[in-house]
């Protein structure tokens, strides 16, 4: 792109482990390529109202081990609206930005689509989210940091639940995604895991727990995505197990936030580092409204449509291993 001289880049959304690696990554290729770049501070909002930082190489210094994001992340009801979005674009325009990475997930990518097609400027996303739910790329930012502090979470937990004979149900997230719970599961040695793309249904649970009790197992770890359909809420589904299993100490453990914090892992680092320089590329080979991705470990180019719109599906093969390998 001849007339490419100055980017900017902004996270939105979620925070997740590896965002500030992916920005460091931005804003060192761009320096390698020529570019001017600039931070945008509160993602969309901070955009509307003006919140800009220029980044050098220097300044994005000692960031790759750090959790979060520098440039902070906020939600935008603002840039929801034509009239947001205008003065978005205004800003840019009067700061002579000529394009725009976004770091997120699909909401994120959802407003990046419409504000690159409205204005004509050009917009790469890089996928940042703990989900993993991502259409189009094998693995987003976090994903593997968010799975670590699962396993390590559900290794203490279970220690007190072999010493006390205690059954507990550890919730993880993904509202609409069951990637955490069935993959920490099974690296955790879960006796159940419950995620959205399966109802395994409140019968079956039990029948399974009870056969684990039967067959000598005195106390047992069930992994809860937020989105399992069994339930309203994971206090329920413990309420049903214990009224129907009184033998068994039932307690509940909602990991939470706890999940998004900490150091991003090595994988992490590197996913991120690729996936920043490989946007800046993007940006230079004269690509717009797409989605950087890794996808057998190489990097892809998806459309913001194909990334938005499409489901993620969910490895069956996994849900196989974890049957075998709970019994």
């Amino acid at each position: 792109m001849d007339n490419l001289k100055k980017i900017a880049v902004l996270t939105s959304g979620g925070d997740s482990p590896g965002m500030n690696a992916a920005i460091r990554a931005v804003v060192r290729n761009a320096v390698y390529s020529g570019l001017e770049c600039d931070g945008i501070y509160r993602g969309y909002q901070g955009l509307i109202e003006n919140e800009f930082v220029n980044l050098g190489a220097r300044d994005v210094k000692n960031t790759i081990n750090r959790g979060g994001t520098f440039l902070k992340s906020a939600r935008s009801k603002d840039f929801m609206t034509k009239e947001g979005r205008r003065k978005a674009y205004n800003n840019l325009q009067a700061r002579q930005i000529d394009a725009l990475v976004v770091i997120g997930g699909d909401g994120t990518f959802t407003g990046a689509s419409v504000f690159s097609s409205e204005f004509d400027i050009p917009v790469i996303g890089i996928p940042g989210t703990i989900d993993n739910d991502i259409n189009g790329t094998d693995y987003t930012i976090g994903y593997d940091t968010a799975l670590n502090t699962v396993v390590e979470a559900i290794d203490k937990i279970r220690d007190t639940a072999s010493s006390h004979d205690r059954l507990f149900l550890v919730e993880v997230m993904g509202r609409d995604a069951g990637d955490i719970a069935l993959n920490s599961g099974i690296g955790a040695g879960a006796e159940e895991i419950l995620i959205p793309e399966e109802n395994l249904g409140i019968e079956r649970l039990i029948e399974s727990l009870d056969k684990s009790r039967k067959t000598g197992k005195t106390s047992s770890i069930v992994v809860v995505s937020e989105g399992d359909q069994i339930g309203k809420n994971i206090t329920k589904v413990a309420d049903s197990i214990q009224s129907k299993l009184p033998d068994y100490e039932v307690k509940v453990t909602v990991l939470g936030h706890i999940q998004r914090g900490g150091s991003p892992s090595c994988f992490d680092r590197v996913l991120a580092s690729r996936l920043g320089v490989g946007a800046v590329d993007a940006l230079v080979e004269g690509r717009s409204n797409i989605m950087v991705g890794i996808s057998n470990k190489k990097i892809v180019h998806v459309p913001f449509e194909t990334a938005i719109n499409i489901k993620k599906v969910l490895d069956t093969d996994l849900i196989r291993v974890a049957d075998i390998v709970s019994t």
